[in-house]
């Protein structure tokens, strides 16, 4: 745990339209808790650029049953029941918004459970010095410790400057080549200009923010 105590700026911040959120109404009953890897290559077999695209990034969609972010079920084999107001959310830059409505009307297949994608809505990034990633990569053989070091030094290379970061549980996504390890992350104390820039960029390679991982949201209370 990295925990400095300071004040922060709550003067008025317009958030930039660089990079927003396209949240789409969906009819989805059920999904796997761990459907990272089927919901990918389903946005990214609808959306072809979606793969090589910089910046885009996928949220995970996750029912009651997740409550914060900071508990899942025990078995990623276990199944999700989604509410009607559950969401299927992209981050992608401003320039793709019009491409990107181009899922309204798709039918996705997330292992074996059928997603109808509805219209969509833009969202731009939070205004919060308070933000949690559910899914950030452990390299293999990291500690903890190392783990923590390598994130805060990540963020630090990007000019951010922060005050609190906290590790949650430990987690494994199945992929078809193995297991990717992550740990939840909360980053708080965060300055308005700097957390919308780690929304923005989040963190980690680029082939796991299509998994969903490194993608940053908000946190509501610390």
């Amino acid at each position: 745990m990295h925990w400095q105590i300071e004040n922060d700026d709550s003067s008025q911040v317009v958030v930039p339209e660089n990079v927003v959120d396209m949240q789409f109404n969906i009819d989805c009953k059920t999904l796997p808790v761990d459907h990272a890897h089927s919901l990918s290559a389903a946005i990214q077999q609808a959306l072809p650029w979606f793969a090589e695209d910089e910046t885009a990034t996928l949220h995970l969609i996750h029912g009651a049953e997740t409550g914060n972010g900071w508990e899942r079920p025990e078995d990623s084999g276990d199944i999700i029941y989604l509410a009607r107001r559950t969401k299927l959310v992209l981050r992608v830059s401003g320039e793709r918004v019009d491409d990107t409505i181009a899922l309204t009307g798709q039918t996705l297949d997330v292992a074996g459970n059928t997603i109808i994608v509805g219209e969509a809505i833009k969202r731009s990034l939070s205004i919060t010095t308070s933000l949690y990633s559910r899914h950030v990569v452990v390299e293999p053989g990291e500690d903890e410790e190392v783990f923590l070091q390598r994130i805060i030094t990540e963020m630090r290379d990007m000019g951010l400057q922060f005050k609190k970061v906290l590790c949650g549980k430990e987690h494994a996504l199945q992929l078809p080549e193995g297991e990717l390890v992550t740990r939840s992350m909360l980053v708080a104390d965060i300055g308005f200009d700097d957390s919308i820039r780690l929304q923005e960029r989040g963190v980690g390679a680029k082939m796991h923010k299509k998994l969903g991982c490194g993608l940053f949201i908000a946190h509501k209370t610390v």
